[in-house]
């Protein structure tokens, strides 16, 4: 699941007829866990995760408590950004639509409303919808490297691979030596049918971190390509 920024943690209000079984702390730490699992680094970059049947309860409790709380307090944009991911988390991409674009058409400049509102679209395949939020989060929070990331591997589905390689080189240059970011670029140069190129690239991502799953799968990929182009 593409995901993704972190909505910010919310302070701690006392309401009538709020859900004991699920704590504020228990929210903020299933967002975290949520992107911790989806990649190494913390973030997520368009990789999926599969619940298993306890996460998704906590994801169905997370979902009725931030239900609650917009209800109770319908103008607090953090609190529905949250009620939008957790919607995608469990599939709910109308829903998260409308939770984020609600925020969005609220408050022009809400970065988080729109890094996630990308994430749903990319899930969706609504390419060319994730490529106008993207570049709206870039332009709101230019420094954030997750959204040039993003708008990178936007691109890439777009097969616009100059520019999307240009937003992964601002993404390494912000944050550098990330195997992640590193793996999106042998991507894109993947999908440009640079296997030798794309190969070595993954190499690299390896020498950051070495148990990084998806690289390693598609260095076996393109072992084998290069492999069976060589017969």
């Amino acid at each position: 699941m593409d995901t993704e920024n972190i909505p910010q943690p919310v302070n701690e209000t006392k309401q009538k007829n709020k859900p004991k079984t699920f704590t504020i702390f228990q929210s903020i730490l299933l967002i975290f866990l949520t992107f911790a699992l989806t990649s190494g680094t913390g973030y997520a970059i368009g990789h999926f995760y599969f619940w298993n049947d306890i996460d998704m309860k906590k994801v169905n409790e997370q979902l009725e408590y931030y239900k609650e709380r917009v209800r109770v307090d319908p103008a607090n944009l953090e609190n529905r950004v949250i009620l939008g991911y957790t919607h995608f988390l469990k599939g709910e991409n109308k829903k998260a639509i409308q939770e984020l674009q609600y925020v969005i058409d609220q408050d022009k400049k809400y970065y988080d409303a729109y890094y996630n509102l990308g994430l749903v679209y990319l899930d969706e395949e609504y390419f060319n919808d994730a490529l106008l939020v993207f570049n709206k989060a870039v332009e709101i929070a230019p420094k954030d490297f997750k959204g040039h990331v993003q708008l990178g591997i936007t691109y890439r589905h777009l097969k616009m691979y100059e520019e999307a390689t240009k937003a992964l080189e601002s993404a390494n240059k912000l944050n550098p030596a990330n195997a992640d970011i590193i793996y999106q670029i042998g991507m894109v140069a993947e999908a440009k049918g640079e296997l030798k190129i794309a190969a070595d690239i993954y190499k690299d991502a390896l020498q950051f971190d070495p148990l990084f799953e998806d690289a390693t799968a598609a260095l076996d990929r393109i072992n084998k390509e290069i492999k069976t182009e060589g017969e």
